[in-house]
């Protein structure tokens, strides 16, 4: 296996211009996130099936060759479970790499499973086994030794071959734009797990329209203030605190107090900042409240529900997918709640692209018979 070690500017655009000779290149990170709220990159690593450049961010001060390279429309950027490397990507550069392809994703359009492993895919399509021992490295650590040089290597050298097998297990044309489209979901996903993150707190579906408003209300403020101090949301304010005050809506600070929720200090130093998003609420209009839970379902409903996943994993069998990436479970009870009496419900931008045509109209004919 051959590595370059890239700690220069100089070195750095002699490797994008090799790297640029190439239609597909494989592209991987390595990254601390213990104290922080944003990724710390470390190591930027890009490659072919025959090297890796292993590029030092800690000693590039010129930025402006690696956006323009990650941006060339004509070039697949092929990487494993992007959604980190996707946030370090944003935090590091300001630009997401495009096109690009997801092999955890396209090993569950394929039949090789949800949520697969990257190890576990080069000794599937290869028959190689990696080694582990530097997977809890301290990647910020200079220099880097050879023993994570090599590591890190591997995690971009045997990508493109795995690529290609998976990609001849698909078949066609038709498939393979599948694989880019869940890409491109990849990157889309990135944003809308920020603008709908407060209704993922647990404990949030019991809260009413206007406790909603509160809870929103605080989670954009900690969100903030977690970015501007670099700081994990914990740190700022933990869930289930936002949770309780927005269940209690306390009107002033003995009641936030007697909540047990805070430290004394973040009672004393934001309390004020955190009653004032309960006050705003309290007063808020009723247009300006967000949308409520949904009502649990009613028991012909959840017994639909079960039909309907079980018609989904038939569908699945039949693509030979994975049906927990064809469809969630929260999309499964949504169609289920808007395709009622015949009338079809608004489409979300999830059920669009190939999952409209293989999955979810055959899960509308299958309600409309099942309801008939």
């Amino acid at each position: 296996m051959s590595w370059e070690l890239v700690s220069n500017d100089e070195v750095l655009r002699q490797a994008l211009g090799e790297l640029a000779k190439h239609e597909e290149i494989a592209v991987d990170t390595e990254f601390m996130r213990r104290n922080t709220f944003f990724p710390q990159v470390a190591l930027l690593q890009i490659g072919n099936a025959d090297k890796a450049w292993l590029i030092d961010p800690l000693t590039i001060s010129d930025l402006g060759p690696l956006r323009d390279f990650f941006a060339n429309p004509s070039q697949l950027k092929v990487l494993h479970s992007c959604s980190e490397d996707l946030e370090v990507f944003r935090h590091w550069l300001g630009v997401l790499p495009a096109p690009l392809t997801d092999t955890q994703r396209v090993a569950a359009l394929v039949g090789e499973g949800y949520g697969v492993g990257y190890r576990t895919l080069v000794e599937r399509a290869l028959g190689v086994s990696l080694d582990k021992g530097e997977t809890r490295s301290n990647w910020l650590a200079r220099p880097l030794s050879e023993s994570q040089c090599h590591y890190a290597a591997q995690d971009v050298i045997h990508l493109l071959p795995v690529w290609t097998w998976l990609s001849q297990k698909g078949g066609g044309d038709d498939r393979r734009a599948w694989f880019l489209e869940e890409g491109e979901r990849a990157a889309a996903e990135l944003s809308q797990r920020e603008l709908d993150g407060f209704r993922r707190v647990k404990g949030s579906g019991k809260l009413n329209q206007r406790q909603l408003l509160v809870l929103r209300s605080l989670y954009e403020w900690r969100e903030q203030r977690a970015q501007r101090l670099d700081k994990p949301r914990g740190w700022v304010l933990e869930d289930r605190a936002c949770v309780a005050i927005a269940a209690a809506m306390p009107k002033n600070i003995e009641k936030l107090a007697k909540l047990e929720v805070l430290p004394e200090s973040v009672v004393r130093k934001q309390g004020s900042a955190i009653l004032s998003h309960v006050e705003t609420a309290q007063t808020a209009s009723d247009e300006e409240l967000p949308e409520p839970g949904l009502p649990p379902l009613a028991p012909a409903e959840r017994a639909l529900l079960k039909s309907l996943k079980s018609e989904l994993r038939t569908l699945c069998e039949q693509l030979n997918i994975a049906p927990e990436l064809a469809m969630a479970n929260s999309d499964l009870e949504r169609l289920l709640r808007t395709e009622g009496q015949g009338v079809k419900g608004e489409p979300t931008e999830r059920w669009e692209g190939w999952r409209r045509d293989a999955v979810v109209e055959p899960l509308r004919q299958f309600l409309a018979r099942a309801r008939a």
